[in-house]
């Protein structure tokens, strides 16, 4: 049998909608959509590449605990509700995707908060 297992990361919005931060598949770990919130204190910055930071440790937390790191991402989708924001994340995600090259695509969408300007989701592969 396949060990299956969440990982939650303390953010509310996990316990109000139902949701983990990542799910553990046997070797594939699926990370939610990731917004720039820090979960520790449920604050988020107005700026869209601050926000990019801060998903990026989020998303790289849930990685470590998968026991990967972006080095095993496969997939990536960004989300944001301005197009114009995401040339600006570029040089954030590039480093580090850069060297990983995973699939991507990148969506304009409204996200469910009005101060989220941007939502990293990504898929990986356990060593």
């Amino acid at each position: 049998m396949t060990e299956r297992y969440a990982i939650l990361s303390g953010s509310t919005f996990e316990e109000e909608i139902g949701y983990a931060r990542a799910v553990v598949d046997g070797d594939r770990v699926h990370v939610s959509g990731t917004t720039g919130f820090d979960y520790a204190t449920m604050t988020i910055s107005d700026d869209v590449v601050e926000q990019t930071e801060q998903c990026l440790r989020n998303i790289e937390s849930a990685l470590t605990r998968a026991g990967c790191s972006f080095a095993d991402v496969v997939r990536v989708r960004y989300m944001l509700p301005e197009r114009a924001d995401f040339e600006r994340c570029w040089p954030a995600l590039r480093h580090r995707f850069g060297a990983v090259r995973p699939a991507a695509t990148m969506i304009v969408c409204g996200l469910s908060d009005p101060r989220m300007r941007i939502e990293i989701e990504v898929d990986a592969r356990r060593p």
